[in-house]
C-alpha cells in the first residue's frame, strides 16, 4: 500500500475534505508510513546507480497519487535540503513500466544545489516529492517514417526513454540515435546503447566524442550530418527529435527544420540572452501578500524575487514546466529567451523567463 486510502476519491474523501487539513494529515500518516499523504504525490528511492562519471540514475516508486507519463516528459522533483525545499525540474530517463517505476538520470553540475544533492547524497529509502509529468517532447508515428534522435550532453534522458519505449514496442521502423558527450565517461547508458545496436538491425548508433585524446568529434554541422544521414535530398523522410543545451537546439533546427518531415525540440539551457535596453529599479507589488519591493529590470523576475527572500514555486527555471506562472495585473514584461514584450492586463507570465521593464503588479 503505497498512499492512504481516502486520498483516492470517492464518498469518503468527499466527506472528509472539507475538515481534513492536508498538511496536519500528511504529518501524522507520515509516522506510520512515509509515502501516506492525502493528495501529495511522493516518491521512494528504490535504486541508485552510477550511470557516468558524472551522473546517477536514481529509480523511484512513486505512490498512488501519481498519474504516469509519456516516454520523453520531464516532472518536477523535491527534496529538503538545508531545512528548506528545493525543487528542480528532470527527465524521465526509462519508458512506462507496468510495475509503476519510474527513473530520472541526473548530472552533477556546477553549483547545483538539487542535481548534486541527489547525485551525492540521497540513498535508498528517502523519500523525494514529485509533481505531474509533463512535457511535449515525443515521437507520433513511430514507424511510418524513420527517426532521427540527436542528443547533447544532459539532453539524452528524454531521447533514452522514448528509445527504450521503442525497443520495447518491438522497434517499428528505422531509428538513429547521435549523441554528443564530452568524453566515453561522460557517456550515460553506452554499454545499453551499444547493445541495442548490435542486436537490432533497425537501430543505428553514432557516439560524438567532442573531446576525445585520439579522434574529437566536430559539433553538430551541416557536412557531418551529411556524412551520418546521407545528402540532404533524402532528409525529407525524417522526424527528427533534438536535445540538449540551448545553441545546440538552435543549430539543430537550422540545418534540419527546413529539410525534414517533422522537427521536435527541447532544450535545457537557454540560447544567447537577449540584449538588455537600460537596466533600472523597478517597484513590484505583490498584490496577494501586499508588499512592494524595488527589484532590477535586468534578471528574472524569479531570481529577483528570490534574492529578496521570496520562494514562489518554480522547477525548470526555463520556461518549459510553468510551475512558476501566476498572473500579472499591470506592467510590462519581456521574455528574455524570445525578446517579446507582453502588456496586457490579468495575462500569464512565467517568472523564470519574464523580466520587468517597468513597474509591475503581479498575483503573489
Amino acid at each position: 500500500m503505497s498512499s492512504f486510502a481516502p486520498a483516492r476519491g470517492g464518498l469518503l474523501r468527499r466527506l472528509l475534505g472539507p475538515v481534513v487539513d492536508p498538511a496536519v494529515f500528511d504529518f501524522w500518516l507520515g509516522l506510520l508510513n512515509r509515502s501516506w499523504t492525502w493528495d501529495r504525490p511522493l516518491a521512494r528511492v528504490l535504486e541508485r546507480r552510477v550511470e557516468s562519471a558524472d551522473a546517477v540514475t536514481l529509480v523511484l516508486k512513486p505512490n498512488r497519487h501519481w498519474r504516469g507519463f509519456r516516454a520523453g516528459q520531464h516532472l518536477n522533483v523535491g527534496a529538503e535540503i538545508d531545512g528548506r525545499r528545493v525543487t528542480r525540474s528532470y527527465s524521465l530517463s526509462d519508458r512506462p513500466r507496468a510495475d509503476g517505476r519510474i527513473a530520472i538520470t541526473v548530472k552533477r553540475v556546477e553549483g547545483g544545489k538539487l542535481s548534486n544533492h541527489l547525485c551525492d547524497r540521497v540513498r535508498e529509502g528517502e523519500m523525494l516529492s514529485i509533481d505531474a509529468a509533463y512535457g511535449d517532447l515525443h515521437w507520433p508515428v513511430a514507424g511510418e517514417a524513420a527517426g532521427l534522435f540527436l542528443a547533447a550532453g544532459s539532453g539524452i534522458t528524454p531521447l533514452m526513454s522514448l528509445t527504450r519505449a521503442w525497443a520495447a514496442a518491438g522497434a517499428p521502423g528505422a531509428l538513429t540515435l547521435v549523441y554528443w558527450a564530452r568524453s566515453a565517461e561522460q557517456l550515460c547508458f553506452a554499454q545499453e546503447l551499444q547493445a541495442l545496436a548490435q542486436a537490432q538491425p533497425r537501430f543505428r548508433l553514432h557516439l560524438m566524442l567532442t573531446q576525445d585524446a585520439q579522434a574529437p568529434a566536430a559539433r553538430i554541422n551541416a557536412d557531418q550530418l551529411v556524412s551520418l544521414l546521407g545528402p540532404s535530398e533524402g532528409w525529407q523522410h525524417l522526424q527528427v527529435l533534438a536535445c540538449g543545451p540551448g545553441g545546440f537546439v538552435d543549430t539543430a533546427r537550422q540545418l534540419l527544420a527546413p529539410r525534414v518531415q517533422r522537427f521536435q525540440a527541447e532544450a535545457f539551457s537557454p540560447a544567447a540572452p537577449i540584449a538588455l535596453d537600460e537596466v533600472r529599479p523597478v517597484t513590484v507589488e505583490l498584490r496577494r501578500s501586499g508588499r512592494s519591493l524595488t527589484l532590477s529590470s535586468g534578471e528574472s523576475l524569479l531570481s529577483a524575487l528570490e534574492a529578496q527572500g521570496l520562494r514562489p514555486p518554480s522547477g525548470c527555471r526555463m520556461g518549459i514546466c510553468h510551475s512558476c506562472v501566476c498572473t500579472k495585473h499591470e506592467g510590462q514584461v519581456q521574455n528574455l529567451h524570445t525578446g517579446e514584450r507582453e502588456a496586457e492586463p490579468g495575462s500569464q507570465l512565467r517568472l523564470c523567463v519574464s523580466r520587468a521593464c517597468g513597474d509591475l503588479s503581479l498575483d503573489l
